[in-house]
């Protein structure tokens, strides 16, 4: 069996006592897509923040490609091949969207160097094949501040991808998107699985669906299920989590 890519190892994070993660087990395996859903307050952006190194646990292990990542800081685990997207696209709003990818793909990571020498063929090949992925390429010369809310989290998703992280953390992608923008965006992640280990977090369950892929659901910190959708959605805990809480995303409320 292939080693898996990431591990979670019974992850506890306390904070002045109360746990936001709680003995989380978690597993990812290499080119997998996997969606993380719960309510308010299950400790989904904390379990981002503990991969990313921005958190160190109060116990329990966070295993990179065979290594411990709790010696690291967070831009050495960016290094090591971990790429995170926050909710919020942050692009450079008035850089074009090919010099945005031209930052991204270059090495070393000088924008000085960039405007002085230029890039490769090799990497302004890999800027065309970019926009070519998230349809940007029509756009090529227009400033990022000028993009559709979704068009800047497709460039975001871009500019990520450049830098070839082993796995990519994407929160919330689809967060004030039209309904045609989210459907892209679910193609667009479920195209780069397979060569990147993608993980999504999400509130929108019709777009959780359409990843057609495993779930996982926190719960207090906790794994509470796995799952596909269809399972996950029939599942007597989860009903319990989300119809007899408060959170405003209720499971039935989705379908």
């Amino acid at each position: 069996m292939t080693a898996p890519l990431l591990e979670l190892r019974q992850i506890t994070i306390s904070f002045d006592g109360f746990l936001a993660l709680r003995d989380l087990n978690l597993s990812l395996q290499p080119g997998e897509l996997r969606a993380v859903i719960g309510p308010n307050g299950a400790g989904k952006t904390t379990f981002l923040d503990v991969i990313t190194g921005k958190i160190k646990p109060t116990s329990g292990d966070v295993v990179f490609k065979g290594r411990s990542l709790l010696r690291y800081q967070e831009f050495s685990i960016a290094r090591l091949g971990i790429g995170r997207k926050f909710q919020s696209p942050r692009v450079f709003q008035q850089l074009t969207v090919r010099d945005n990818l031209a930052l991204a793909v270059s090495r070393p990571k000088n924008p000085w160097s960039l405007l002085t020498s230029g890039l490769s063929r090799e990497r302004r090949e890999r800027v065309d094949q970019l926009m070519e992925v998230v349809a940007l390429h029509p756009r090529a010369d227009q400033p990022a501040g000028s993009l559709s809310h979704g068009q800047k989290q497709w460039l975001e998703i871009a500019m990520l991808v450049g830098q070839d992280p082993d796995l990519l953390l994407v929160d919330e992608p689809v967060a004030g998107l039209t309904d045609e923008e989210t459907d892209l965006t679910a193609d667009l992640l479920k195209s780069l699985a397979g060569d990147h280990t993608v993980v999504v977090i999400e509130h929108d369950m019709e777009f959780i669906r359409r990843l057609d892929t495993q779930v996982t659901v926190l719960h207090q910190g906790h794994v509470l299920c796995e799952g596909l959708m269809d399972d996950i959605q029939r599942d007597e805990r989860v009903i319990e989590v989300y119809l007899g809480g408060s959170d405003d995303h209720q499971l039935e409320e989705q379908q």
